[in-house]
């Protein structure tokens, strides 16, 4: 079964479901602010022509931050969502919706891994 025939299992209550990052959104912010300032620092360091390695290093450092916030995430759905699967009382639904989560953690890790 290739991704667009798995079925897509979205509650109607979705829209307004909390993820599992909500209760550290606005430090997930902070960190991605931050991140885009240092994006826009090493494009200046281009535009000013700064020796390669040290552009490199910053480069590093920004990939190393976006990693931490993806493994951040990730750590959230596998609590909340995989873990939230496994409340659903329908013993055949909950199955379902168990494998459903973990496969998408391991196809977001996967794409991390890329």
């Amino acid at each position: 079964m290739n991704e667009s025939e798995i079925p897509v299992m979205v509650p109607a209550e979705a829209e307004h479901q909390q993820h599992g990052y909500t209760a550290n959104k606005e430090a997930y912010l902070r960190r991605l602010k931050r991140i885009e300032g240092q994006v826009r620092g090493i494009a200046r360091m281009v535009d000013e022509d700064k020796y390669c390695i040290d552009i490199l290093t910053q480069v590093a450092a920004v990939t190393k931050a976006l990693h931490a916030v993806s493994l951040g995430l990730v750590e959230e759905h596998i609590g909340h969502c995989v873990v939230g699967a496994a409340s659903e009382p329908d013993p055949a639904l909950r199955a379902e919706t168990i494998d459903f989560k973990v496969k998408e953690a391991t196809d977001a890790i996967g794409r991390l891994l890329r």
